[in-house]
């Protein structure tokens, strides 16, 4: 976190490779920011921020100083520190953060979200209510009353209130059609259990009964649940390939660039790849298939759809779904 009345002090890894006079991968490669003694990031997200007054007195060889360790209503919290403080998962916080009542107080230091303590911990969810005022749901031809990147935070606070919750039920308090109503109730449920899933290592089935869930309306949300954890678990691997083909030149991006996850297929990434050195402009992933490389970043598999043989703009690459990063990169230079 950054500790109240410090966000002036706050600095990025490009901001210390500024100070030492040297590019920001070479401090990367070089590995000092971990040497120890260095004083630890402010946050445990993939953007790593520092105090500026701890980077100096290392830097000059002088005893590192303590942060301010009492807590205060405006230190501020990002994603991970936010969701530990409300004692909830970290996807529930991702829904929470997108309320106005949160995103009006969002600052963003160094390229990462935060929020002051004060608001993290006095937020409350307001539910919305359908207006029809009979119960009757939507009126036929009319818009959903929800905007859409409002409906997973209530469909949330719905759910919060009543574990056996149906479509019927979403479509009839939010005023949405119910289509939509059965899409976001489906997905609310399967990161849910997803999050069970990974902390206690049980089935869908097992995440499901424990959250409440009747198992009838529970099949299609276990299936993307299985979905949504088998693409976690493949992040960290996908983040290394990223690492490796930046080392190597073959990103397009100043930094390693982020894994593209298509919410249709979780069990698909792809990478941008620089167009003038690489055949093609993407590195795409799927769990059945492996690597190969393709012309657009955006996958072309539909369900049913076969995974396209080699041509012109694609290539098949290594053997296996997840051949170590250095092997991939090596099958990808051997394409030059």
């Amino acid at each position: 976190m950054i500790r109240a009345g410090r966000q002036h002090l706050v600095r990025t890894l490009a901001d210390i490779a500024a100070q030492l006079g040297i590019a920001e991968q070479t401090l990367l490669n070089s590995g000092r920011h971990q040497a120890p003694g260095f004083p630890a990031p402010l946050g445990a997200g993939r953007t790593r921020l520092y105090d500026g007054e701890q980077v100096d007195a290392y830097l000059a060889g002088r005893p590192v100083p303590q942060l301010p360790a009492a807590d205060d209503d405006e230190d501020l919290l990002d994603r991970q520190e936010a969701a530990a403080l409300r004692g909830e998962p970290l996807s529930v916080w991702d829904r929470r953060r997108k309320d106005p009542a949160v995103r009006e107080h969002l600052v963003v230091v160094g390229g990462v979200e935060h929020w002051p303590r004060r608001i993290v911990r006095e937020y409350t969810p307001a539910l919305r209510r359908g207006t029809s005022g009979g119960g009757g749901g939507r009126p036929a031809g009319a818009g959903d009353l929800v905007p859409r990147d409002q409906l997973p935070a209530r469909v949330a606070q719905l759910l919060d209130e009543n574990p056996v919750l149906t479509a019927g039920d979403v479509a009839d308090r939010l005023g949405v059609h119910r289509n939509t109503a059965t899409a976001a109730l489906v997905q609310c449920r399967a990161e849910r259990m997803a999050d069970l899933m990974e902390q206690r290592e049980v089935t869908a089935a097992e995440a499901a009964a424990a959250l409440g869930y009747p198992a009838g309306q529970t099949r299609r949300a276990s299936v993307r649940a299985e979905a949504v954890v088998r693409g976690r678990r493949a992040r960290t691997y996908l983040a290394a390939v990223a690492q490796a083909l930046h080392a190597r030149g073959w990103t397009a991006t100043s930094t390693p660039p982020d894994v593209q996850h298509p919410e249709d297929d979780l069990c698909v990434a792809a990478l941008t790849l620089d167009a003038p050195q690489a055949p093609a402009p993407a590195l795409v992933w799927s769990e059945r298939h492996g690597w190969r490389t393709a012309t657009s970043r955006r996958h072309p598999l539909g369900r049913g759809t076969a995974w396209p043989p080699p041509h012109d703009g694609v290539r098949h690459l290594a053997t296996g779904p997840t051949p170590a990063p250095d092997d991939l990169v090596t099958a990808l230079d051997s394409t030059g």
